[in-house]
C-alpha cells in the first residue's frame, strides 16, 4: 500500500483522433461531401475508430493512420447523407506546438486511468508535468504528437504507457523507440528515458523540473499575456517550482532520516486539512532544493528541505487567513511532536489579504539551535586566530 499512494500517475489530455470535433478546423468529424486536407509538411499519426465515407483526401508526406477494429475509408458515391448537407474542405489541425512541459495539458489519474478525486493537495507548477519518478499515461485508444523540447540533458521517468502497453524497463522503451511510431508521436530535442524504479528515499524525492521552470512557466503563462494575476496581498510569497506569487503561507522544514514524506502528508490532511473550519485551504507539500547563500551570495550548491505551501478560497483582505491559521497550527505540532516525526526545524512565511508584509517565524525542534552553532564556530575562529598570531609571535 504505501508504494501504492506513493506513485504518480499524469496522463496526456490532447489527441490526434479522426474523430475528435476539436482536430478539425471547422469544429466537427468530416462527413461524406468533404474533401479531407492534412498538411503534405506536417507529420502526424492518427488514430481512427470507426468507418468514414469521404469525398476526397490529402495525406501527408509523412505520417500514419492506427486502425482501430472496423475503421475504414470510403469514397462517396454521390447518395444523399443526411447528415452531411454541404461539402467543403476540412483542415486537420497543427499540433506541432503541444508541448511536454505545458502543466496544462496534463491530469492527476489512478492507475486504471480515472481522474485523481479532488481533494485538498494541490501540485505547485513544476511538479504539475511529469517528474522523473513518475509514470506517464497515453490514453489506450488514442494517437498523439507532443514536442519534447527541454533544458535537461534527459526527460527520467519511471513508466510510459501507450495504446494500453506499459513500457517500465529501458530496454523495452528503447525497443519502442526503435519503432515506426514513436517518431510521429514524439518530436523535439529533448529525450525521454524511462528508468522503469521509483522514488527510493521515504523522505522524497525532488521532481527534477527546475531547468525547465521557465518553459513551464511561459506554457503556462501563454493564454493571460504572460502576466501572473494580481494577488490580494501586497507582498506575495514565491513558493519554489511555482510559477507566480501566492497569499496564504509557506512551511519549510529541515529533515532528519527518520522523516517520512507520505506519512507526514497523510498526517497533516488526517488531523488538520480535514477540520471544518479549514475547508476550501490547498495544500502542496514535496521536496525541492533551494540554493544556498552566504552573506548574500548564493551558492553553486543546494539545500533539499520539505516545502510545504497553503493556500485558500478567501477573497479580498481575507484571502490566506485561513491558511495563514492552519500554518500557526502545523507549526504547534511540530513544536510538540517534530523530533519523533524526524523534524529537526521549521521556518514559516505569511502573506495575507490584511497584512502589508510577509511575516516571518522560525521554529527550531533540534535542542542545538543555529545561534548555537555560529557561536561556536565563531569561538573556533577567534581561538583559532589567537594561537595563529601567538605561533607567528604576534602574541605574547
Amino acid at each position: 500500500l504505501p508504494a501504492a499512494t506513493a506513485a504518480v500517475y499524469k496522463q496526456w489530455i490532447p489527441n490526434t483522433n479522426f474523430e475528435t470535433a476539436s482536430n478539425w478546423d471547422k469544429g466537427r468529424v468530416p462527413c461524406a461531401r468533404d474533401v479531407v486536407h492534412f498538411e503534405k509538411d506536417k507529420v502526424v499519426s492518427v488514430f481512427v475508430r470507426s468507418p468514414h465515407v469521404l469525398t476526397d483526401m490529402y495525406l501527408p508526406l509523412n505520417g500514419e493512420f492506427v486502425l482501430g477494429a472496423g475503421a475504414a475509408f470510403t469514397a462517396f458515391d454521390g447518395s444523399w447523407d443526411p447528415g452531411c448537407d454541404s461539402g467543403g474542405a476540412v483542415r486537420f489541425a497543427d499540433h506541432e506546438h503541444r508541448a511536454w512541459f505545458d502543466p496544462t495539458l496534463w491530469r492527476d489519474v489512478l492507475p486504471s486511468g480515472e481522474l485523481t478525486p479532488r481533494g485538498p493537495i494541490f501540485s505547485v507548477d513544476e511538479e504539475r508535468v511529469p517528474c522523473r519518478y513518475d509514470d506517464v499515461i497515453f490514453q489506450p485508444g488514442t494517437s498523439f504528437r507532443v514536442n519534447t523540447d527541454s533544458a535537461q540533458p534527459a526527460i527520467l521517468l519511471r513508466s510510459i504507457s501507450v495504446m494500453g502497453r506499459e513500457l517500465n524497463t529501458p530496454s523495452s522503451w528503447a525497443g519502442y523507440l526503435q519503432g515506426p511510431s514513436a517518431p510521429l508521436q514524439f518530436h523535439g530535442n529533448g529525450t525521454l528515458q524511462v528508468t522503469g524504479t521509483g522514488c527510493p528515499d521515504k523522505s522524497g524525492c525532488a521532481c527534477g523540473n527546475a531547468l525547465d521552470g521557465p518553459r513551464i512557466c511561459a506554457a503556462l503563462l501563454r493564454t493571460s499575456g504572460r502576466q501572473c494575476p494580481e494577488p490580494a496581498c501586497q507582498s506575495p510569497l514565491q513558493p519554489l517550482g511555482h510559477c507566480c506569487g501566492v497569499c496564504g503561507a509557506t512551511i519549510n522544514l529541515d529533515f532528519t532520516p527518520d522523516f517520512d514524506l507520505q506519512k507526514y502528508r497523510d498526517r497533516l490532511v488526517q488531523e488538520l486539512l480535514s477540520q471544518p473550519k479549514y475547508a476550501g485551504v490547498q495544500m502542496a507539500i514535496s521536496k525541492v532544493h533551494k540554493a544556498q547563500t552566504f552573506l548574500g551570495i548564493v551558492s553553486r550548491s543546494s539545500a533539499a528541505l520539505i516545502q510545504i505551501v497553503l493556500i485558500d478560497d478567501r477573497a479580498g483582505v481575507r484571502a490566506g487567513t485561513a491558511a495563514e491559521q492552519l500554518a500557526a497550527d502545523i507549526m504547534e505540532s511540530i513544536a510538540e511532536h517534530g523530533e519523533v516525526l524526524g523534524i529537526s526545524s521549521a521556518k514559516m512565511e505569511v502573506a495575507t489579504g490584511s497584512t502589508a508584509s510577509g511575516q516571518v517565524g522560525t521554529h527550531p525542534v533540534s535542542r542545538i539551535t543555529a545561534g548555537t552553532v555560529m557561536g561556536l564556530l565563531f569561538s573556533l575562529l577567534l581561538i583559532g586566530g589567537i594561537l595563529f598570531l601567538y605561533r607567528k609571535g604576534k602574541l605574547r
